[in-house]
């Protein structure tokens, strides 16, 4: 087996801390009311096509704001766009406490969402400027456990906090949380994206090189040889729209908080392992397995009343979604610079997961819960050939 020779040293800086610091602490009030909001429209009266929407309703925005994330980063700087997408996820969650009416919900969910795309898009792509190319995988999966970790904790706090202390603490907490992140942001150097790779790097009393080319060796973005990685990474987290938003109601709050936080430890863990991997023998060979992990996992859902079933399927789940997390963004900065490919991935990570809620939510009425998860169980599983289908980079000049 070749492997491919790593260079060592640590790749934690302090702006690559202080990148980890802002996206923890806007994901970490993400988190908290992600799952928490569906229950919380619920209690104010929306049946299930209502609760569906407000994840569909917050994932269409985070779209529709992620498109626009490199030419705000290009206009701005990472600083100033960070700074935006903290404040928007923080703002409007303080308003939920007045209402539980859907209207209320859906507008804070669609300010929220904007929020979201513009965090992790410029998140990711300030992570993947901050590290060597040659251990970019390495580096993003370090990321990722950092921007993993307020999964672990928020999706089932926030589930288990709703039910013990009631909604309006957590509501509160969530908000105020992506607002305290800004201090991490005041950390950072005022930086744009890179856009030439031979370009000397931006300079100033309060600017920081990036480490690496960041664009590739051409700069340049083809969409054609993005479109097999973004497919399967848009099948898996329409699995995670699905799962997030409905596994509350299938069974129960109880036991989707314990599947939850299964599935949250083993997402960071696989993503950094992943990106260990792929640096020394190339990410294209984790597709496979990682599909059919992530495939097996929701599958398991079907059985949602039984304990070990729902668990052990969430952690299965988190594994497989972990290693296609890093496996897929590794793969298509290979082939295009880090701002349009990271609007890209997250897009098809938003997409993804909104299209997935409102979708199931139309669904299950007419066919219950069981062959609901059977049907995206079965949509993962198609996309193993285009896991199985090599892709070569786009040629460099």
């Amino acid at each position: 087996m070749l492997t491919r020779p790593v260079p060592s040293g640590s790749l934690l800086t302090r702006p690559l801390l202080m990148t980890m610091a802002a996206a923890a602490g806007g994901l970490l009030g993400f988190y908290l009311l992600f799952a928490t909001m569906p229950l919380y429209a619920a209690s104010g009266g929306a049946g299930e096509s209502g609760v569906g929407l407000t994840t569909g309703v917050m994932m269409l925005s985070t779209v529709l704001l992620e498109l626009a994330v490199p030419w705000l980063l290009a206009r701005y700087g990472y600083r100033a766009v960070l700074a935006l997408g903290l404040v928007l996820l923080g703002l409007p969650a303080l308003l939920l406490p007045l209402s539980a009416g859907l209207p209320l919900v859906l507008g804070v969910a669609l300010l929220r969402g904007g929020g979201l795309g513009i965090l992790v898009v410029a998140g990711t792509a300030l992570a993947a400027e901050l590290v060597p190319t040659e251990r970019r995988g390495e580096g993003l999966g370090l990321y990722g456990v950092a921007v993993g970790v307020p999964s672990v904790i928020g999706l089932p706090l926030g589930l288990w906090a709703a039910g013990a202390l009631g909604f309006t603490p957590v509501l509160v907490v969530g908000g105020l949380i992506p607002l305290a992140g800004l201090v991490a942001v005041l950390g950072l150097p005022a930086l744009r994206p890179a856009t030439e790779p031979d370009a000397a790097p931006t300079t100033g009393p309060d600017t920081a090189p990036t480490t690496g080319p960041a664009t590739g060796p051409a700069g340049t973005f083809d969409l054609r040889s993005q479109v097999r990685p973004t497919l399967i990474f848009a099948a898996v987290t329409l699995a995670v729209g699905v799962l997030v938003t409905f596994l509350p109601l299938a069974g129960s709050p109880e036991l989707a908080s314990g599947a939850l936080l299964a599935q949250s430890i083993g997402t960071p863990l696989a993503r950094w392992w992943a990106g260990k991997i792929g640096d020394g023998h190339g990410s294209q060979r984790l597709l496979v397995p990682g599909v059919l992990v992530t495939a097996v996992g929701v599958a398991l859902q079907v059985w949602a009343a039984e304990p070990v079933a729902v668990v052990a399927g969430m952690a299965l789940f988190g594994v497989g979604f972990g290693v296609l997390q890093n496996a897929t963004l590794a793969l298509m900065l290979e082939r295009g610079p880090a701002g349009p490919v990271s609007a890209l991935w997250n897009l098809a990570y938003d997409a993804g997961m909104g299209v997935g809620a409102m979708g199931f939510g139309l669904f299950i009425g007419y066919t219950g819960y069981p062959v609901g998860f059977a049907v995206t169980a079965a949509l993962v599983a198609a996309t193993l050939p285009l896991a199985l289908r090599r892709t070569r980079a786009t040629p460099h000049s």
